[in-house]
């Protein structure tokens, strides 16, 4: 059966590649989408030729872009972006299915995402976008990193600690506690689907109808998966560790003695992850990793859910 990559639908008698609703998602005069007119290699270059242009950067090639509905198609653009691109990596396989899929899983449990998906290159190979939530029309909207907030840079991103970006969490955001319940299913979250990279410039804060609160979920990727075997578990120090973290560290410790939420508030955001996981089992299903990919992708959540108690189903 095939599936939409920007849905996860089967596609019916009619649609090719692309599900009808996914189109709509993107725009409703869309009726169908070019692929991109690059191979994955021209749209590596493309990444390295613009990057001293783009305002966000990092690890992966990123390349800005805007939807032309009349065209139907994805343009590439130096400035006044309103999504970005995620081609596929000579380095690491499948990053832009990998990070759809854990983007998907995360919306599954409540965890507030962009619209993203995967459109096809000129080679048939999947590229990742996902529209960016700084921007409306042209219209940009305050959005600052905890690395900007806490002084540090992308050469320090890593040297810092949990509890210290509690600290930054209180210190700027109109209600503390609400974000401090929805930073506690984030990091268990993140722990269970393999991304030890949740560094200080992958946690931001949005400024939006006069209210300061953690902006919507980006860069979420099983990290453990794309590397092979990943030497920790979590980028930013957790009671004093990296690795090897377990039940008391982040149900207890974090979330009660760090973020000193109250038992209910703890209960209500770990039944979101119990209650997703059905769905989660589809969409692994359903996504557009390789077979074996898949198989390991489960077997990380598996492992990460049951060191938790937290049955897989």
């Amino acid at each position: 059966m095939l599936y939409c990559p920007i849905t996860y639908q089967a596609l019916v008698a009619g649609e090719q590649q692309y599900s009808r609703d996914g189109l709509k998602r993107l725009s409703k005069s869309i009726t169908h989408l070019e692929s991109l007119p690059f191979t994955q290699e021209k749209l590596r270059q493309e990444a390295r030729m613009r990057a001293d242009k783009m305002s966000i950067q990092g690890v992966q090639p990123k390349i800005s872009a805007r939807l032309n509905a009349a065209k139907q198609r994805f343009d590439l653009v130096d400035n006044q972006g309103t999504f970005i691109l995620k081609p596929q990596t000579g380095d690491y396989a499948q990053l832009p299915e990998n990070e759809d899929l854990s983007m998907r899983l995360a919306k599954a449990v409540g965890i507030r995402t962009p619209l993203h998906g995967l459109v096809y290159a000129e080679d048939q190979v999947l590229v990742y976008f996902i529209k960016r939530f700084d921007r409306v029309k042209k219209q940009k909207i305050a959005v600052e990193d905890f690395a900007q907030l806490s002084g540090m840079n992308r050469d320090t991103k890593y040297n810092y600690s949990m509890e210290k970006l509690v600290k930054v969490l209180e210190r700027y955001t109109t209600f503390p506690v609400l974000e401090k319940a929805e930073l506690f299913l984030r990091v268990m979250f993140n722990f269970i689907i393999g991304n030890e990279d949740m560094h200080l410039k992958n946690y931001s804060l949005i400024t939006e109808n006069n209210k300061i609160t953690l902006a919507p979920a980006y860069d979420f990727l099983n990290s453990t998966l794309a590397l092979g075997a990943a030497k920790e578990e979590i980028a930013l120090l957790l009671n004093g560790k990296k690795r090897n973290l377990k039940k008391t560290d982040l149900m207890g410790y974090f979330a009660k003695e760090v973020l000193n939420l109250p038992p209910k508030i703890i209960d209500q955001q770990v039944e979101k992850i119990l209650l997703a996981q059905p769905q989660w089992k589809t969409l692994i299903e359903h996504s557009f990793l390789s077979v074996d990919l898949k198989a390991q992708y489960t077997a990380i959540v598996e492992e990460r859910l049951t060191r938790l108690d937290l049955n897989y189903i």
